[in-house]
Order: C-alpha cells, then sequence, then structure tokens
C-alpha cells in the first residue's frame, strides 16, 4: 500500500483559512460508508441523521497556546516552541525551528517569566526542553502563546475560542479535534433532546495526527503517542451500547483513535488511560465504532486513511472529488462529513 495511493489534487482556494460565521452551518456531506451514496446538507441538519439510540462520542481536550516564539539567551537568535506534550511535571516535548541550532543545555527566553531550557534532543526537529515560569503556566500561555493554527492556514485567528470546541474541558492539546468544530450548545441541546446521548474522552492531539506520512509504504509510518483517557462512566454507557447493538458515532479521528485503542486493548470499554500511537489504515477492522463525523483532510495523511479503513479508498476519493466540484471548504476549518 503506497502512501501515493491516497493523493488527490486540491485546488488551494477550498482550504479554508478561517472559521464561517455560525459554527454549523458549514456543509455536510452524508455519505453511505457501504455504497458510496451522497446527500448534501448543512451541518445542522445532522440531527436528521441520528435515530435516538445512537450515542455520540466527543473527545473534550482543549487546546493551549502552545505556539512560542522566544530569542536564544546567548545570541538572541529567533526561535519558535511548539509546546506538543508535558512528559514530566514542567517537561515538555517540543517541535522547535531552527531545531539544528538548539543543543542540549540551550536556553530560549520568551518574557521576564518565562524561558525554557533544552534538556534532551529528539527525532525529526524534536527537543526537550523543562519550562521555567514564574506564576501559572497556563495563565502565561494565555498571554505569550498563540494557538498553533496548522501552516496551511496563513490568515490571523482573530477570536481564539473559534479553535476550540464549545465543550473543549481538558486543557493539553497542539491542535484541535476539528470535527468538534462544528457542534454548537443549542445544537448539542436539540441533540440531546431527541435522546441521543453524549459522551465523553479525552485525547491530547499531538504530533501523532498531524505529522506527515513521509515514506512510501504506508506500513513504515510510524505514529507518535498521545495521551487518552476514558472514565467509568463513559465506558458503561458504550458497553451497553454496544450490547444492545446501539450506534456508536466518533466525532472525530482523535475520539476514534481512542475507543479503537481501548477497544483492542481490553476487548470492552473501560475506565483507564494511557499513550495510544494506533495507526489505521486500510485493511483495519474497527471494533468501537460504527460511524464518524469528520473534516476533509489533506492528501496523503493518516487521517485521509483512517476514513478510508471505514469506508474504501475508492469511495473516499470519489466522495472528496464531489466535495470539490460543489466547493466544500477542507481542512481544520473547513466543511464537514458524516460517514456512516
Amino acid at each position: 500500500m503506497k502512501t501515493d495511493d491516497f493523493n488527490y489534487y486540491l485546488p488551494e482556494e477550498l482550504i479554508a483559512q478561517s472559521p464561517i460565521k455560525k459554527r454549523d452551518n458549514s456543509k455536510l456531506m452524508v455519505l453511505d460508508k457501504n455504497t458510496g451514496e451522497i446527500k448534501h446538507k448543512v451541518f445542522n441538519q445532522i440531527i436528521d441523521e441520528l435515530s435516538e439510540n445512537d450515542i455520540l462520542v466527543m473527545n473534550d481536550t482543549k487546546v493551549i497556546p502552545a505556539r512560542l516564539y522566544g530569542v536564544k539567551e546567548e545570541t538572541h537568535a529567533l526561535v519558535e516552541l511548539l509546546l506538543l506534550k508535558e512528559k514530566d511535571e514542567d517537561v515538555w516535548e517540543c517541535l522547535t525551528k531552527p531545531a539544528k541550532r538548539i543543543k542540549v543545555g540551550t536556553i530560549i527566553k520568551f518574557s521576564d517569566r518565562l524561558s525554557a531550557e533544552c534538556i534532551d534532543i529528539g527525532d525529526e526537529g524534536i527537543r526537550i526542553f523543562k519550562l521555567i515560569y514564574n506564576g501559572i503556566l497556563y495563565e502565561i500561555l494565555d498571554e505569550l502563546g498563540e494557538m498553533p493554527l496548522p501552516p496551511y492556514i496563513h490568515e490571523k485567528l482573530s477570536d481564539k475560542d473559534r479553535y476550540q470546541t464549545v465543550y473543549a474541558k481538558n486543557i493539553g492539546s497542539a491542535a484541535a479535534p476539528t470535527a468538534g468544530l462544528h457542534f454548537t450548545v443549542d445544537l448539542m441541546d436539540k441533540i440531546r433532546k431527541k435522546g441521543i446521548k453524549i459522551v465523553f474522552i479525552t485525547l491530547h492531539v499531538g504530533l501523532g495526527t498531524f505529522r506527515p506520512v513521509n515514506v512510501e509504504d504506508v506500513t513504515k509510518h510510524k505514529m507518535h503517542s498521545e495521551y487518552y483517557s476514558m472514565d467509568f462512566d463513559t465506558a458503561k454507557i458504550l458497553n451497553d451500547a454496544k450490547k444492545e447493538g446501539k450506534r456508536i458515532i466518533s466525532v472525530g479521528t482523535t475520539t476514534t483513535r481512542t475507543l479503537e485503542t481501548i477497544m483492542s486493548l481490553y476487548g470492552e470499554f473501560k475506565d483507564c488511560s494511557g499513550f495510544t500511537d494506533i495507526f489505521i489504515y486500510p485493511g483495519y477492522k474497527f471494533k468501537a465504532i460504527d460511524a464518524l463525523i469528520t473534516n476533509f483532510h489533506l492528501p496523503k495523511s493518516t487521517l485521509l486513511m483512517l476514513v478510508s479503513a471505514l469506508s474504501s479508498k475508492e469511495i473516499i476519493l470519489n466522495a472528496y472529488n464531489e466535495a470539490i466540484k460543489n466547493k466544500y471548504r477542507f481542512f481544520s476549518f473547513g466543511d464537514s462529513m458524516f460517514i456512516k
């Protein structure tokens, strides 16, 4: 299976540069994963595609303003850090630019309240930093950090909250679980009133989700690990749903990877936490989910491979071509797809 098999041509003007005014007014493509049949809707009509027996599972991670700009203490050269995950207390794995000039012992200063010392060297631009600060770290990051928007978004984000889901709660992500950006509080209330349960897991989005595939053979790609957790109540609801044959609908690929990791490890849903580097691509047999709400993903990405595994590469790429013809907006701030 070749990475190039998951390539497609996307006109640059279809890459969404900013969120639309109202979250749930994005376009929604409803795709039958078995037949490839397509319906075009608006996202707030997702409720018509759900039945009262369904369970919606959402990722309640909260994005930190994880992109920091500072200077090397000894040379005053500019350095960019993207905080990916906390490995130990105040010790963070960071994507660093320019990484080659950062050695063990290098100190980066961001302000009088925050600096960072490199304590280890990782692969592919990764450095491990010990953060040194006065006060509460997340308050300092709110003041100094920028939202870690993907590199294909060139416009400045005027409202930080638009790169958070309305249900974001557990702080720790280096990117938003973007499928959830389409939901509003009002829409979630309507979904619950229809009798549909909404439950939450947490996966802190890091390098594993958005690292490009740089190998020719898909199976040789190595995912970076990301932290996940599920509580007892969610596990019970999902286990009961499985027994009763109810449909489990995952909101986003990060939620999917969490659910599939837990089911693969334990054969059931469980009150647990850990790190996952699960890589889902065609040939994978889904054990946890029945349907998926997701955005339109980058060519040759692990996310495109995941949705192709749920349906088929041919059906997904045909749907993407249809989306391009119908001027759907792609990627993080783009439109949505319901694969059922």
